[in-house]
């Protein structure tokens, strides 16, 4: 059966998920409060109505708090936000140091990391894990399962090569212990090797550094572009040479989007690592952004400090850069600020990936 929205989903889920993402609705009902103070003082109905100066400096006040209301409402919203949007993919997630990372972008239909197993994955057919660290692969038998009870058809799960038959032992122990044919089409996918999602579409791994065997992935565009040699032709002599079997194009990669899971910056300076570096998008780690915790702490736990990013600013040539895994010490304000120094650096647009953490004024 062919996969189906989450939206297409039973009612149940529906209303659940709507539920955990419905923002608070006091930003508006006070917003709608100012509104109905400023039309009565503007028709003469507040206390203390009538034209005048007294009704114009009223008026006055009312639209400065109603702009700040709407500074308010617009600000709140940022910070409930779940995902972000850069180079015209929809990125969500969660990815909080320790505790969970999942992130997916749903046009390309796969997801990065399966974190607890959260509900917005389950729609992805890929997904790809980076290491074996529980709180990036502790929900793949959920996620497998949920898939199952919706009749979507099984997943193609892509591991790093050593702990292919470590999750299969695990897939087979809940198999066991649930009594559930959880049905999934796991992948050992080497560095060097290339898996074809969909006929424009390809995916490959590269290394990592952490502390347990680990790698991240890129995933291709794939691209047909006329060879050199045949470009003086007219479209006739073209159209004959296709029709004769002649092979007129080239097969040329683009590499889209890039997630390096977690990893020291070790990654940056491997050349092999190129592709990951000038991908239109690069999702990464950013662990740790202060003083507090210094690079060789982060070096010894298999993780970035954003110094380090800085300092290798030269070597991105990404469109667009999403800072993930920050650990949960951060408030959103850290986070805030760390993006904006680190924009100062680089010529990609920042932005970070914040769904889990809080805002100190919350």
């Amino acid at each position: 059966m062919a996969a189906s929205s989450l939206f297409s989903l039973p009612s149940p889920l529906r209303l659940t998920h709507r539920l955990l993402a419905a923002p608070s609705s006091a930003p508006s009902s006070r917003l709608q409060t100012l509104a109905a103070r400023r039309s009565a003082v503007s028709t003469g109905t507040a206390s203390g109505g009538g034209g005048g100066r007294g009704g114009g400096g009223l008026l006055s006040v009312l639209d400065r708090a109603m702009a700040d209301e709407e500074e308010y409402r617009r600000a709140r919203a940022q910070v409930e936000r779940k995902g972000v949007e850069v180079e015209g993919y929809a990125i969500d997630g969660v990815s909080v140091g320790g505790h969970e990372t999942c992130v997916t972008v749903p046009s390309l239909n796969v997801a990065f990391d399966i974190g607890r197993g959260p509900l917005f994955a389950v729609n992805q057919d890929y997904l790809f894990i980076t290491h074996a660290h529980l709180d990036h692969i502790g929900g793949l038998p959920m996620y497998v399962a949920t898939r199952g009870l919706y009749n979507l058809k099984p997943p193609v799960v892509f591991v790093p090569p050593c702990i292919k038959d470590d999750v299969e032992e695990l897939l087979q122990i809940h198999r066991r212990m649930s009594q559930v044919d959880l049905k999934i089409e796991l992948v050992a996918l080497d560095l060097g090797e290339t898996y074809e999602i969909r006929n424009d579409l390809v995916a490959r791994p590269f290394e990592t550094h952490h502390t347990i065997p680990s790698q991240g992935y890129v995933i291709y565009s794939v691209r047909r572009k006329l060879k050199k040699q045949y470009a003086h032709l007219k479209g006739t002599q073209i159209m004959k040479m296709k029709q004769s079997g002649t092979e007129i194009t080239d097969t040329i990669l683009y590499p889209e989007v890039a997630f390096t899971g977690d990893t020291t910056s070790d990654f940056i300076l491997n050349p092999r690592n190129a592709d990951a570096l000038r991908a239109k998008v690069l999702i990464t780690e950013a662990t740790f952004l202060d003083d507090q915790i210094d690079v060789d702490h982060a070096r010894e736990h298999g993780h970035m400090h954003l110094s380090e990013i800085m300092e290798h600013s030269q070597w991105f040539r990404n469109k667009a850069i999403v800072l993930t895994h920050f650990s949960n010490r951060y408030s959103l304000e850290d986070i805030r600020q760390a993006v904006s120094t680190l924009q100062t650096k680089l010529s990609s647009k920042v932005v970070a990936l914040t769904e889990g953490f809080k805002s100190d004024y919350r």
